[in-house]
């Protein structure tokens, strides 16, 4: 077994790969950028190499750096983790000639499947099934028009050399291929420095669902069963979990011994995993192969019980493979959330910035419920704009799929992150949907259930009770906290109980609290002369200087994360963000006079919907514009964004240049 490794990677994979190389005594050296020198992964190795400026294209992704830092610590073998170099034959070629090992497969098998036109022309000649398309190398945007055209619409433009939905579009129309072309290629060629782009035809309500294998130097191959990663936004992946809720014990085994056949067909050895789209009919189709590790490979190891990492060491090091595939058993149910830095309520744009407090929810296990969280950073660390935007991987495990996804609902509310926008609202608000926990999944899963974006997720009767009963109860522990700790009092209001107008988003309800040591006793609604009220029992052990409120109310447990506001509370429930007001009677009588706050016109301008750099501006002042036109791109987290004009009009000024670095609404375009 090697000594000593080198991880060419950063982030969350990168101090997923030291996790198990400590367990199995191999002392580790990371390689970080400018940007990553406080990282966590370079606090966890034994030892760090400084490899160039924040830019992957000027440090992670330069093979002739990387080379060097392994020569110097003499590691004897180098973990890739996932993206930048993982699939770069090239990389695994300058390693070979070295002398060092490469924890991953074969040059082969690097060359044939981590390439996805020559690995969908394996396929087919392999005789597994595979979706129509052109394969060869296409040179610009008319040429893709032409082979759009003949497939057929919709398409699916992809990078040759991608990954992680990095230089990939669907395209619906002529003028969306023409587009998407460009920037698929551009982010291919900043993402992964090859901007070849091939075609397929995209088929519509469709699940991807992938298998996990695993293969040594001997010749053995075995599959350790599936996982669904059917929801995705921008043809990344949100939310997977294994099993998948829809294969049936046949489809599963057909599926997992096609992509043996083809990972043997490649002499491929270590961790890997086969994907395919499934049709409603379980018909399925080979995707593409990737040559590493997934970032979904947690929730396979959550129901295999064995550590992929670990397997890759061992292969890497010449071991055969102790697993057979009738040894290989899987129990439960595991789901995984990736947490990203991005406002799911500004249509998931990035959002960088520093993290003033993260608190995931403590892992280990609870009442049967695993919960696990891999992840790269620390409070204190800053969110850059060079790199993926994921902070972290929620896992969850549990007997059943239904335990899972209460275990999951759970941890999402204990999640706290401040300082930067992140989409726990919205994963929290799917998880909680019927149609995910019937298991009616499909890639357009986030398209059909939020058509005009996420807003927030719907609150019903019941749960606005229990956030009543939240806001009455920190209303009165607060005052009581004043009244006792600084002599504080309230002329109109002297107690913390007593009757008061609870306004939930601008509606109000009417309610009774009267406080306990454990907690407090709300009616809301009118309690006399018969009136329409109900009662609400809380308990919590709460105190003012707390942001989560863990409670019961009428014995059902909630946790609600709450930020003090101008006035009141924002809640964060279940996907819900509130802003709850208590008010005494006459406050609230006389919040019914106060001006509603006008908002500005900012329709006479374009402005930076995320933080990012300028990749090109369109037009000059004078030029009429039409709606849909492009008017620029901003990239951010190596993803372009094209923001096109909303509406006619004429350009009275741009304000920015190609190159320039923008905030959120700062001014790119004013028009006339």
């Amino acid at each position: 077994m090697f000594s000593k490794i080198l991880i060419a990677n950063r982030g969350e994979i990168a101090c997923r790969v030291i996790k198990t190389a400590r367990k199995m005594g191999i002392k580790t050296v990371a390689v970080y950028s400018e940007a990553d020198k406080d990282a966590l992964h370079v606090e966890m190795a034994d030892e760090a190499v400084l490899i160039g400026p924040p830019a992957a294209a000027q440090s992670y992704l330069v093979m002739e750096k990387i080379l060097k830092a392994v020569k110097d610590t003499g590691a004897e073998a180098v973990h890739p983790g996932y993206g930048f170099l993982s699939e770069n034959a090239a990389f695994t070629k300058a390693l070979d000639a070295a002398g060092v090992a490469f924890i991953g497969p074969n040059i082969k098998a690097i060359e044939i499947m981590g390439d996805k036109i020559a690995s969908k022309k394996f396929a087919q000649e392999a005789g597994v099934s595979t979706v129509p398309g052109y394969l060869g190398v296409i040179q610009d945007a008319d040429e893709a028009v032409k082979i759009a055209d003949d497939i057929g619409y919709p398409v699916m433009i992809k990078a040759s050399a991608g990954g992680g939905g990095k230089g990939m579009r669907v395209a619906w129309t002529r003028d969306e291929v023409a587009q998407g072309f460009d920037s698929s290629q551009n982010e291919a060629r900043s993402s992964f420095g090859d901007d070849r782009i091939f075609i397929e035809k995209f088929i519509t309500n469709p699940r991807h669902i992938e298998i996990q294998v695993l293969g040594d130097k001997h010749g053995n191959v075995v599959y350790v069963g599936e996982r669904e990663c059917s929801i995705q936004r921008r043809n990344q992946k949100v939310i997977e979990e294994a099993p998948s809720p829809f294969l049936d014990e046949k489809t599963r085994k057909s599926m997992g011994e096609q992509a043996v056949a083809l990972a043997k067909a490649v002499s491929y050895e270590s961790a890997g995993t086969v994907e395919f789209i499934v049709d409603a009919d379980k018909n399925f189709y080979f995707l593409e192969m990737n040559t590493r590790l997934q970032v979904e490979h947690p929730v396979t190891e959550l129901i295999a019980d064995i550590d992929l990492v670990e397997q890759m060491f061992r292969v890497a090091a010449g071991e055969k493979l102790k697993l057979t595939q009738s040894s290989i058993k899987l129990n439960g149910w595991a789901i995984e959330c990736r947490i990203y830095a991005e406002d799911p309520f500004r249509n998931f744009l990035p959002s960088i910035g520093r993290l003033v407090y993260y608190h995931p929810p403590k892992e280990g296990v609870h009442d049967g419920v695993t919960v696990r969280n891999d992840t790269g950073v620390g409070e204190g660390d800053e969110i850059s704009l060079f790199y993926d935007p994921m902070i972290a991987k929620l896992c969850v495990h549990g007997s059943t799929r239904s335990e899972a996804i209460a275990g999951m609902r759970e941890a999402l509310d204990n999640f706290r992150i401040d300082g930067i926008q992140h989409n726990i609202p919205f994963l929290s608000s799917v998880i909680s949907q019927k149609r995910f926990q019937d298991g009616a999944l499909t890639t357009n899963y986030i398209a059909e259930e939020f058509p005009d974006g996420f807003l927030g997720a719907t609150l019903d009767e019941g749960e606005k009770d229990q956030l009543i009963a939240v806001a009455a109860f920190i209303n009165g522990r607060q005052r009581e906290y004043l009244q006792d700790r600084e002599g504080q009092t309230y002329p109109d209001q002297p107690r913390a109980d007593g009757s008061f107008v609870v306004d939930l988003d601008g509606q109000t309800f009417p309610v009774t609290i009267g406080m306990n040591d454990l907690g407090a006793e709300v009616v809301v609604g009118e309690n006399a002369n018969g009136g329409d009220f109900r009662a609400l029992s809380i308990t919590s052990l709460w105190t003012p200087d707390e942001m989560a409120v863990r409670a019961k109310v009428n014995d059902q447990p909630l946790v609600v994360q709450a930020d003090r506001a101008f006035e009141g509370w924002i809640l964060h429930y279940r996907g819900a963000k509130v802003q709850a007001i208590v008010r005494t009677k006459r406050a609230a009588e006389l919040a019914a006079y106060m001006p509603e706050k006008i908002i500005p016109d900012t329709s006479k301008f374009l402005l930076c919907p995320m933080p990012g750099l300028v990749v090109s501006v369109n037009g000059e002042p004078g030029q009429e514009i039409k709606a849909g036109d492009t008017l620029a791109v901003v990239e951010a987290m190596k993803m372009e964004n094209v923001l096109m004009a909303e509406r006619d009009g004429i350009i009275a000024q741009i304000k920015v240049l190609p190159g320039d670095s923008l905030s959120v609404d700062d001014v790119i375009i004013e028009f006339e």
